[in-house]
């Protein structure tokens, strides 16, 4: 990551100061719940306080109606958590995107991940209109004027610009391979700061990936979090393999689950063992964490990854 005067921080947040201090940074997903229950949130919170740097609030993850992430960051907040809000360009147009985030940044939320979102057909709404105003590369561009133009994407001047530290998502297995790192590359020039990678089952091809990523020298320009889920059974492993697209599952995943009887406790095993090579391939500022509806997980897989305690400031 390029280094700045420590001083001159684009957002002044835990996670953006770790990241310029060098630290290998631990990042954590929390699932809001489908239902207005602030106890839900709270609890899940409770489980993973201590165990990461910052922590993910997902946007109506996989287009399914949930607690709206912004609320459930307050509430992160309000425990001494530190959030970073989720924000999709499925359910908002541009209008909706920078007043959700002039709200966000006045409540308190400095960092935000720019994405796509889901499509609509695969929720539990698949007659609602996505809206796809713009997409994820012109949400960043958008947010980054805001931060550092101080303007509207319409050009009208803002009274009190946002400060954030903006990510955005990477697929290093999507399909065509060559242009993944061109690709990232063109959210980092929209204004990403940390990027955020799919999940990752196939090192191999994630070490592939990161080459390219440092041969374009684009390593230096980004923070770059892996993607961690641990596998809770058989059937999910291979529910992943066949119908998540861009995710890469390798038989030898399948095989080594087949051959357990504690399917949990080989998945577990299997994290700790990507984390431990994730970490030694250059280029990686940290490690993305989601357990899925599996956060008891967290602070047992942090702890024997040896990532505990984590750094302060």
């Amino acid at each position: 990551m390029d280094t700045q005067n420590n001083n001159n921080f684009k957002a002044g947040s835990n996670l953006e100061k770790l990241l310029r201090r060098g630290e290998f940074v631990v990042t954590a997903e929390l699932g809001p719940p489908r239902g207005a229950s602030r106890d839900a949130v709270e609890e899940k919170a409770k489980l993973l306080t201590g165990c990461a740097d910052a922590y993910n609030l997902t946007d109506c993850q996989t287009a399914m109606v949930r607690l709206s992430s912004i609320a459930s960051g307050v509430m992160l907040l309000n425990m001494g958590m530190e959030p970073i809000i989720q924000m999709t360009c499925r359910d908002r147009n541009r209008i909706a995107m920078q007043s959700d985030i002039l709200g966000a940044a006045a409540l308190g939320m400095k960092n935000i991940l720019c994405l796509t979102g889901d499509h609509q057909c695969f929720g539990d709404h698949p007659e609602a209109k996505g809206v796809f105003d713009i997409d994820s590369i012109q949400q960043l561009n958008m947010f980054r004027e805001m931060r550092d133009e101080g303007k509207f994407q319409s050009g009208d001047e803002l009274k009190v610009a946002p400060r954030l530290f903006l990510g955005s998502a990477a697929n290093p297995f999507a399909d065509p391979f060559k242009y993944r790192a061109p690709r990232l590359a063109k959210k980092i020039k929209a204004g990403s700061d940390f990027i955020q990678t799919q999940i990752i089952y196939n090192v191999k091809k994630f070490e592939e990936w990161m080459g390219h990523v440092r041969d374009m020298g684009l390593h230096k320009k980004v923070s770059i979090l892996a993607g961690i889920t641990p596998i809770k059974s058989l059937g999910m492993a291979k529910y992943m393999k066949k119908n998540v697209p861009g995710l890469d599952v390798p038989d030898e995943i399948i095989q080594r689950l087949e051959g357990v009887k504690s399917k949990k406790a080989e998945g577990i095993n299997i994290c700790l063992e990507t984390i431990e090579r994730v970490r030694k391939i250059e280029g990686v500022a940290g490690v993305h964490l989601m357990a899925i509806e599996w956060e008891e997980t967290i602070p047992e897989i942090v702890e024997r990854a040896g990532l505990l305690p984590r750094p302060t400031l």
